[in-house]
């Protein structure tokens, strides 16, 4: 599991991870977004409450992430991106879990300062046509405002807005926070310095995972 605030780098962090193991990637923000594009109930139930930067209730994440882990490419293995955001979602992930015999193996806390978090969070632009990612500081596209993919037009999402972003973090820190403590009594929490370049943070992953013997 990969716990951090938005904007950590949790995800990429978590591709690389299932690159690595041959894991399955369960992204709760992947998933709701999926069921926003496709215009599903849930979906329709998400969008207002995510476009505002608030958690969607516990009780449609929940039945989202437990369907993924039903499905059969996570019997191999998964790794859970930005799930749980609640201590009632993990006391209900650990139930999931114990009933289908796939407990948990660590927790890796990604940690990064407030004001870079809104540097790396405002700067991000998402093509409307392709989905292609781009930033103003560290990954500009060759043309203002326009994908060197496929020449769409680049959008900040309105969750990536800075009064948006500091309202996410706010809620992060009432909310999901605790989880940190919440798993280090479990003696499964292995923080981590999210600064720096992907491969960095990668290497201080791959070395705590070494010292917890998961690898």
């Amino acid at each position: 599991m990969l716990l951090g605030p938005p904007g950590a780098g949790k995800g990429t962090q978590a591709r690389l991870l299932t690159a690595k193991f041959d894991a399955a990637h369960i992204s709760a923000g992947d998933l709701l977004r999926k069921a926003v594009v496709d215009g599903s109930a849930l979906g329709r139930t998400a969008q207002p409450i995510m476009a505002k930067g608030a958690l969607v209730p516990d009780e449609i994440v929940i039945e989202i992430i437990e369907e993924r882990l039903r499905r059969p490419d996570c019997a191999g293995g998964y790794i859970l991106d930005g799930f749980p955001r609640t201590l009632r979602q993990a006391e209900a992930l650990a139930e999931v879990l114990q009933y289908l015999h796939a407990p948990l193996d660590c927790v890796i806390s990604v940690e990064v300062s407030e004001e870079d978090l809104i540097r790396r969070l405002a700067g991000r632009r998402i093509c409307g046509a392709c989905g292609s990612m781009f930033h103003i500081d560290t990954k500009p596209p060759t043309r203002a405002e326009s994908c060197d993919h496929c020449g769409g037009r680049l959008l900040q999402r309105d969750d990536d807005r800075e009064d948006t972003i500091r309202h996410r973090l706010r809620v992060y820190r009432e909310q999901t926070e605790p989880l940190i403590a919440y798993y280090d009594k479990l003696g499964l929490l292995r923080r981590i310095d999210g600064h720096g370049t992907i491969d960095r943070i990668a290497q201080r992953i791959h070395r705590a995972l070494e010292d917890g013997q998961v690898l």
